[in-house]
C-alpha cells in the first residue's frame, strides 16, 4: 500500500507540475529580455478556452492544440504592441489584459455556448493522447511514476531543455540577453530592441498558450472559469527564483507541484479546506522570502568585501 501511494503522488507531482512549468518558462524567456510576466495566467486561459472550443468544432485534438498555441501566442504579440507601438506602462498593460481575460474568457463561453462557468454540457471536447514509456512502464516504483502521463506533460521538460539550449548556445538567444542585460547597448550594436521584445513575447505567449492547453485539453476536457487558479503567478514566481533559467525554472516549477500535490492529498482528510487549498500558495510566497533573504544577505556580503 505503501508503493502504491508513493506512485500515485509522484504521478500527481508530475501532472501538476506540467502548467506550472509551462508557465515558469513563459516567464523565464521574458526575464532573459529584461521584461516582466504578469500575464502568463491571460495567455494560458485563452489558450484553454480557444483549444475546448476550436477542438470541439473540427472533432480535432491537434487542431485544437494548434489554436491553443495561437491564441497564447496572440495574446503576448497584443502585449506587444500595446507596450512598444503603444508606450503603454508594462505593467498596466498586463493588469489590464489580466482582468480583460478573466472576463472576456467567459463572456466568449457565454456566447458561444450560454454557458458561463463550464464548457462541457455544450462543446465536446478531445483530450491530447497520454503516452505509455515502451520498456519504463513495467518498472516497479519508477515506471508507474514517469509513464502514462499526457504527451505534454513530457513536453514540458524537452520544452526546458530547448529552451535552454536556445537561450545559450544560439545566436538569437544571445540577442535576447544582451537586450535582457542592457538594451542601450545592445542596439547600438545593431540589435533591434523592439524586435527581440516581440521575439521574446510571441515565445512567451506560445509557452503559457501550451500550458493552457494542457489545463483544458490534459489535465481535464473542458473550460472552467478561471480555471488557471494562479498558476501564471506561481510560474512567475519559479522563473524569478532562479533569474530565468529555464531548467532551473522546470525543477522550481516541480517544487511548487509537490505543494499542490499535497494540497490535493489534504482534501481527503479532515483538515480544513479552505487552509489547504491555500497551501500552494502559502508554499510561494515562503520560498520568495527565504530566496529573497538569501539575495540580500549575499548582496550585503559582497558590498562589505
Amino acid at each position: 500500500m505503501n508503493i502504491r501511494l508513493i506512485t500515485s503522488f509522484g504521478f500527481s507531482v508530475l501532472r501538476l507540475s506540467t502548467p506550472l512549468i509551462f508557465a515558469a518558462l513563459s516567464a523565464a524567456v521574458c526575464q532573459k529580455a529584461g521584461l516582466f510576466n504578469m500575464a502568463a495566467e491571460s495567455m494560458m486561459l485563452w489558450g484553454a478556452l480557444i483549444g475546448v472550443i476550436v477542438s470541439g468544432a473540427t472533432h480535432s485534438a491537434l487542431i485544437g492544440f494548434l489554436a491553443a498555441v495561437l491564441a497564447g501566442a496572440v495574446t503576448g504579440v497584443l502585449i506587444w504592441v500595446a507596450t512598444v507601438k503603444g508606450k503603454a506602462d508594462l505593467m498596466l498593460a498586463q493588469i489590464a489584459i489580466n482582468l480583460a481575460s478573466s472576463g472576456g474568457t467567459i463572456f466568449l463561453l457565454f456566447a458561444l455556448t450560454g454557458e458561463k462557468s463550464n464548457s462541457a454540457v455544450a462543446i465536446k471536447s478531445l483530450a491530447l493522447p497520454k503516452i505509455a514509456i515502451p520498456g519504463l512502464k513495467s518498472v516497479p516504483v519508477i515506471g508507474p511514476i514517469l509513464s502514462g502521463h499526457n504527451i505534454l506533460t513530457y513536453g514540458a521538460i524537452v520544452a526546458a531543455i530547448l529552451l535552454s539550449i536556445f537561450i545559450r548556445r544560439t545566436k538569437t538567444g544571445l540577442h535576447i540577453r544582451a537586450v535582457g542585460e542592457n538594451p542601450h547597448a545592445a542596439e547600438s550594436v545593431g540589435i533591434s530592441v523592439p524586435r527581440i521584445y516581440l521575439l521574446a513575447w510571441t515565445l512567451s505567449g506560445i509557452l503559457g498558450g501550451i500550458g493552457g492547453a494542457f489545463m483544458s485539453m490534459g489535465y481535464l476536457t473542458s473550460f472552467t472559469k478561471d480555471m488557471v487558479a494562479g498558476r501564471g503567478y506561481i510560474g512567475l514566481s519559479a522563473s524569478s527564483m532562479v533569474g530565468g533559467s529555464p531548467i532551473g525554472a522546470m525543477f522550481c516549477a516541480l517544487i511548487f507541484g509537490v505543494a499542490d500535490a499535497v494540497s490535493n492529498q489534504l482534501q481527503l482528510t479532515n483538515a480544513p479546506a479552505d487552509l489547504v487549498l491555500m497551501l500552494p500558495y502559502i508554499v510561494t510566497i515562503v520560498v520568495l522570502v527565504v530566496i529573497s533573504v538569501i539575495n540580500y544577505n549575499r548582496a550585503n556580503r559582497k558590498a562589505k568585501a
